[in-house]
């Protein structure tokens, strides 16, 4: 029998004894190919819902293989958000072997509908979401069987399956916009035809997955989520109230940005019931709720002890400026600090692991260690894209030498964050503490614990290209993600893995700035935007505005600010996989993503031959096709029902 993809895809993973269950495993796929699944400890070998649910701990088992479905957001291979645009650009080609190719394919335009990258849909790094979603209804739908389990844990477990099966279907809705909504499981009697679900309106899988958190988000720590995690020793990385609220705060901002709320792109798109998916009247109540959503989400935030990361350090003495350097890195690298909202741990090790070997290069001469591989190379976009010292664009500071940026210079006693005596490139001085935070380059310093470092990576020297592989190809090196406590020497790597943040405030802080300037209140946006600027060491925008703009007065108004709130978050969110998303809901990746990709001629020994700019790649985003991933057309022919996107 055939039956609609998300459904059907993992039944080549059931060991054969469970072939006589084929018609029940239209439920229990989901768990087949889990390492941790519930299979490895039912008696003789049998298995059915009453052994899973038999008592609280096979069913907290169960919960956890729900929560293993959630994609590994801090792998630089299996999130698009990394590797997929033009934050981070690699050498090419690379071998299968060593890197999962998806994501770079789809930087360079490959994408396709005959077997998409980084499928989700179906299937990718092993999960596939609806899988996910699946089991999260299991669990939901047999709770109840659990006779040990106390009501306050039954209703808190409840809200975190609820939760995570919202975020799948987020997850899902992010990538191909309307997607069916699996709220119940079919029956395993359901004839063929009620598998063949229909995509829904996007409005309509909003509402679904913002009822679902609200759900969730419902009670206090004795009916439902904690506020904080109490157990540490065993807990961290579960979902709270605050996480749920903040998500919720997300997708809503998400669903009032331009690409679902008013989008004509999509006037004429219906699904295969003749139902219109997306709505492309502008709706302004959008914003309006996205900015409720995002201060009860705050509110909620204080009051679990949320603030803003600032650096201390009781072994290691540092000057004003590292300080300011480490609230930043720190922010994102230090375990569990006030300023996460939501780290996932699942397969930490593994993630952030890799995170930081991609990204961290050789640093020091005495201690070559291969391990080390520099790779995640952010483009000469991403360093313009950062303030100079005085709080402003480069083409908006009326004091900073914008037209000689490319022409060399010596560094000096009074020039932060690089070698003195050393030439580089104007573009490189007198820039804000979040630029030499985030990367580093040929001339640059990188701050660890064990000690401060020189980057120095013309050809022949040690921080340079030195093989056929594993190097940055533009000279730049992502040393935002590098936890400062990783160790090296010839023979050993110690990297110290944090939870990825996939929220934290000053993220929903700039959401809420977003979101109140578009209901028409520009000045209630300002003290979000400030506060964060404030702990990169920057003066408010009013001040650094009025001061050395070309544009002095651009804040005061809805079209300004916007602007100003697009750049402040596209650098304090920096190397986190926001910008691929942030570009399409904001409908500026057309332009943006079709920019020249442009790098330093990193095989050059002298100054002046190195610091030459040297085309990479010209990409091209080809609109309204490559806001969202195509479905498999395999799977459009197993359910004719499902209507393809627009442009593929």
């Amino acid at each position: 029998m055939k039956i609609l993809s998300i459904y059907n895809r993992s039944l080549g993973h059931l060991p054969r004894r469970l072939v006589r269950l084929l018609l029940f495993v239209v439920l229990l796929t989901a768990i087949a190919s889990c390492k941790k699944s519930y299979l490895d400890v039912v008696p003789d070998n049998v298995a059915t819902l009453d052994n899973v649910f038999a008592n609280r701990t096979e069913a907290e088992k169960y919960l956890f293989t729900c929560y293993s479905y959630l994609p590994q957001e801090g792998n630089p291979d299996k999130n698009p958000g990394f590797s997929g645009g033009d934050e981070a650009w690699t050498y090419w080609p690379m071998t299968q072997d060593y890197f999962f190719l998806d994501p770079y394919n789809i930087a360079r335009g490959e994408q396709n509908r005959a077997d998409p990258y980084m499928n989700y849909w179906d299937q990718f790094d092993g999960r596939n979401l609806w899988q996910g979603i699946r089991t999260c209804n299991i669990f939901l739908e047999n709770i109840d069987k659990v006779v040990d389990l106390q009501p306050y844990v039954k209703l808190r477990w409840v809200a975190e399956a609820k939760f995570i099966k919202a975020y799948l279907h987020w997850y899902l809705f992010r990538m191909y916009g309307p997607i069916p909504i699996l709220d119940k499981n079919p029956a395993i009697t359901a004839n063929p035809e009620e598998f063949k679900v229909f995509r829904q309106p996007a409005d309509s899988v909003v509402n679904y997955i913002s009822k679902l958190i609200d759900e969730a988000a419902a009670g206090d720590a004795n009916t439902g989520l904690p506020s904080i995690i109490t157990s540490t020793t065993t807990e961290l990385g579960r979902i709270t109230k605050v996480a749920a609220l903040a998500i919720k705060a997300r997708v809503l901002v998400t669903a009032a940005s331009p690409l679902f709320n008013g989008n004509n792109d999509f006037a004429g798109f219906k699904g295969g019931d003749g139902k219109l998916l997306f709505n492309p009247q502008y709706d302004a109540k959008k914003w309006t709720r996205a900015a409720d959503a995002c201060k009860v989400a705050i509110d909620a935030a204080a009051a679990a002890g949320r603030k803003l990361y600032y650096f201390s350090s009781t072994d290691v003495a540092v000057n004003d400026a590292t300080k300011i350097e480490m609230n930043i890195r720190n922010a994102i690298c230090e375990k569990w600090n006030n300023e996460l909202i939501w780290g996932l741990t699942s397969e930490a090790a593994a993630s952030t692991f890799w995170l930081q070997q991609y990204a961290c290069p050789q640093i020091d001469p005495d201690n070559i260690n291969l391990s080390l591989k520099g790779k995640l190379a952010p483009p000469l976009k991403m360093a313009e894209l950062f303030y100079t010292k005085n709080g402003v664009p480069i083409e908006e500071d009326k004091t900073w030498n914008y037209t000689d940026r490319f022409k060399l210079r010596t560094v000096t006693d009074q020039d932060a964050g690089m070698q003195e005596g050393y030439q580089t490139v104007g573009l490189h001085f007198e820039r804000e503490p979040r630029f030499y935070a985030d990367m580093a380059f040929d001339g640059s310093t990188w701050f660890m614990h064990n000690g401060n470092y020189n980057i120095q990576s013309k050809s022949e020297q040690y921080t340079g290209k030195k093989q056929s592989r594993l190097y940055s190809i533009t000279g730049y090196y992502t040393k935002k993600v590098v936890n400062w406590n990783l160790v090296f020497s010839k023979t050993n790597t110690t990297i110290e893995s944090y939870p990825w943040p996939v929220m934290r405030l000053s993220d929903l802080y700039l959401l809420y700035a977003e979101a109140l300037n578009e209901t028409g209140n520009p000045a209630a946006a300002l003290p979000y935007l400030n506060q964060i600027r404030a702990r990169a060491g920057l003066k408010s925008v009013e001040s650094s505005w009025a001061t050395y703009s070309t544009n002095p007065t651009k804040y005061t108004t809805v079209a300004g600010l916007r602007d100003i709130i697009r750049q402040e978050r596209g650098i304090e969110m920096a190397f986190e996989g926001s910008r691929f998303w942030d570009l399409r809901r904001w409908k500026t990746a057309p332009q943006v993503l079709s920019a020249p990709i442009y790098g330093w001629d990193i095989v050059q020994s002298t100054y002046e031959d190195y610091n030459r700019r040297v085309l990479l790649f010209t990409p091209k985003f080809v609109a309204p096709r490559d806001y969202f991933w195509p479905i498999k057309e395999t799977d459009l022919q197993v359910n004719p029902n499902l209507v393809q996107n627009p442009g593929w």
